[in-house]
């Protein structure tokens, strides 16, 4: 005959808390919104991935496809932005920890 154990309601814990991080990331996977979210960290990110010179000048920047599209008002900036390709890559696929962009178009 098989023995059963029991336990008083004092010694059983039952953890199903989790925290709100936890939580959020739950929401976002299961929605699908983890792409839009990363992306839409990496603009708001963006002064500070790149710095005040550049985002100052930088009229227009967005996601689509993997790709980040920058719109910038001088032809300095530009060739200083064709220059920085992979180390702007890098920075911004760091910044969210894993690869979101692949390819750097300047508009």
């Amino acid at each position: 005959m098989a023995k059963k154990y029991y336990k008083s309601p004092d010694t059983i814990h039952v953890k199903d808390d989790i925290s709100i991080k936890e939580a959020v990331e739950r929401l976002l996977d299961v929605y699908k919104l983890r792409r839009k979210f990363d992306e839409t960290s990496i603009i708001s990110a963006w002064p500070e991935l790149i710095g005040p010179a550049i985002s100052n000048r930088t009229q227009q920047l967005f996601i689509k496809e993997k790709k980040l599209f920058i719109r910038v008002e001088s032809a300095v900036i530009k060739n200083e932005l064709v220059l920085m390709r992979k180390t702007i890559l890098k920075r911004v696929n760091e910044y969210v920890g894993k690869v979101v962009v692949e390819e750097l178009v300047i508009l």
